[in-house]
């Protein structure tokens, strides 16, 4: 079967996820809703092994999200010990698609960090890629 012509087929990248992270996503999704969820990805390498919800402090938080500094912080802190990388974040869409939005494009760093993306029961995650967003197969394990 062919690609969609609207959307880059997916990277080799073997991304593998937890299946209770994988619930964590969809639960905050349904949670928060009709406002974005959001948290970050935790694990090793390119495994998922946790989805860590964190406040949404953006000004409007039914068309932004914005993570909690002080959650970000205490991730990173973590991981310069012995606690699990920070591998990306994710957050929700609460009336959109789970791939990157306009504004998720805007807000973009480049440094090739994991985005989850949760949007009406399905989901999307992707590599910010110096060259844009690249789509990500994965696959749910237990860990």
């Amino acid at each position: 079967m062919a690609p969609s012509p609207s959307i880059s087929p997916p990277s080799l990248f073997p991304l593998s996820i937890s299946l209770a992270a994988l619930d964590t996503l969809f639960e905050e999704a349904r949670r928060c809703h009709p406002f974005e969820a959001c948290g970050l990805l935790l694990g090793e390498g390119s495994t998922i092994a946790t989805a860590r919800p964190t406040a949404n402090v953006a000004p409007d938080p039914a068309r932004h999200f914005e993570i909690d500094p002080a959650s970000l912080i205490a991730a990173y802190r973590e991981a310069r010990g012995t606690g699990p990388a920070v591998l990306g974040h994710f957050h929700s869409h609460p009336t959109g698609l789970a791939r990157p939005s306009e504004t998720d494009a805007a807000m973009a760093t480049r440094d090739g960090r994991i985005w989850a993306i949760v949007a009406n029961g399905d989901i999307g995650f992707w590599r910010d890629a110096p060259s844009g967003f690249e789509p990500l197969s994965y696959r749910v394990v237990r860990v």
